[in-house]
């Protein structure tokens, strides 16, 4: 919520203006449930996978939860309450489609449904959140900036397949919005060059008029310059960092990191604090013999047992 007030902050969004609503003030209600079973009633299992295709993991043997999805984010349409248009990414459209068809049945309307370009990941393929280098976090320092840009697959001369142009068209351009584009190059290498659209940049880099590391430099300082205002913002809230830091423990870990010598199953500076490795200490070893072979009376090897499990 604080990350998403805080984007919407930098584009001069109205702040006051907008309402966060949380899923759990409806999704527990007794209307709601009833209304998960009567989606469930009606869509068909061929449509419901359709649907998910492309936000859905696809295997083989899917769960029942990536099949209940799509019908669950159709019913947000209605139970967000005073809901006209839903936005997203195109990799949402088939979800779009289901909300359009099925919640009709329901008796609920049909809502707008508006649609953005999903930027490439700076690894070649999908962007994703599970991929940290694939994509560019609004709280990313200079420098994370700057190493991702510069990891990231841009090959001379090639404008399809290319997350950075993705990144220069759809986000920096759009902010620039008529400012000059700068990619600064020594005069040795033919100097400073200017760019006011998008696509004189494209046409310039399709004819390997500019060097992929020059272009990398370029859209690593303006990305950074774009998140300056919400990193300063960010630093002054001491409320965001602690929601931050609850929400995401493992990044916590990975940078502030454990004390050296730090045994058992607890976290550490390669081991991020999650419950799989829970450290339950409820006593101490004082022996330890081999208890449970089939040698003796079924009397003798209960004695054993307990021994071992007084509680």
């Amino acid at each position: 919520m604080h990350a998403s007030q805080a984007r919407m902050w930098r584009v001069y969004v109205f702040l006051w203006r907008t309402q966060g609503l949380e899923g759990t003030e409806y999704q527990l209600s007794r209307e709601y449930t009833l209304d998960v079973y009567r989606m469930a009633s009606v869509v068909t299992e061929h449509d419901a996978k359709k649907a998910g295709a492309e936000v859905v993991k696809q295997v083989k043997n899917p769960l029942l939860s990536g099949l209940l999805y799509p019908g669950l984010q159709a019913l947000d349409e209605e139970y967000l309450k005073g809901v006209d248009a839903q936005f997203g990414g195109e990799d949402q459209r088939k979800i779009f489609t289901l909300a359009e068809k099925y919640l009709p049945n329901l008796g609920y309307k049909k809502r707008i449904h508006l649609m953005n370009p999903m930027v490439p990941g700076l690894t070649g393929g999908k962007m994703s959140a599970s991929e940290p280098d694939s994509k560019i976090d609004l709280l990313d320092s200079p420098g994370d900036v700057k190493r991702k840009i510069k990891k990231a697959f841009c090959e001379p001369g090639n404008v399809q397949e290319n997350g950075i142009l993705a990144f220069a068209k759809h986000v920096l351009f759009p902010v620039l919005d008529g400012t000059e584009f700068v990619i600064e190059r020594s005069k040795k290498h033919g100097g400073n060059v200017r760019y006011t659209t998008f696509t004189e940049l494209e046409e310039s880099y399709a004819k390997e008029e500019i060097y992929p590391l020059d272009l990398k430099n370029a859209v690593a300082r303006e990305l950074s310059k774009l998140l300056e205002p919400i990193h300063a913002k960010f630093s002054a809230d001491s409320e965001m960092q602690m929601i931050r830091d609850r929400a995401y423990p493992d990044e916590v870990v990975k940078k502030g990191g454990g004390k050296k010598g730090a045994g058992g199953g607890g976290a550490g500076p390669d081991r991020p604090v999650d419950i799989s490795r829970l450290d339950l200490r409820v006593g101490v070893v004082i022996s330890a013999e081999k208890v449970w072979h089939y040698s003796g009376t079924s009397e003798q090897r209960t004695l054993r047992a307990q021994r071992f499990c007084p509680l």
